[in-house]
């Protein structure tokens, strides 16, 4: 019988390897599996993910304009509809400042 002390250390050697391969990935799956399976923990903490276009890093955006002063507060999907409206309406009444400013966007993301 396969025992939760087997199970950890077969986890903790996995996890130490050194140089670790696609074997050692699979066994380590393996072993995670078996373990959660036969010894579910009893408080499980939910996993949550998810995506945000600003990144956590970033400092804050800061300006003395306008436009900044007014936008600080709303929400970033409020802000980032007022934008697209912008730059439809740039698109149609100056398609060259608007190409301009997809090529710049495009250069700042990477």
């Amino acid at each position: 019988m396969i025992t939760e002390k087997d199970l950890q250390e077969a986890i903790a050697e996995c996890e130490g390897t050194r140089n670790p391969n696609a074997s050692t990935c699979l066994k380590l799956a393996a072993f995670y599996t078996i373990r959660n399976e036969m010894f579910p923990a009893e408080k499980e903490i939910p996993r949550t993910f998810s995506h945000s276009y600003f990144s956590p890093q970033e400092p804050e955006y800061e300006s003395e304009t306008e436009i900044a002063g007014i936008i600080k507060d709303m929400s970033k999907n409020a802000v980032m509809g007022l934008f697209d409206e912008l730059m439809t309406a740039l698109q149609v009444l100056h398609p060259r400042l608007y190409e301009a400013t997809v090529r710049k966007a495009i250069d700042k993301r990477g």
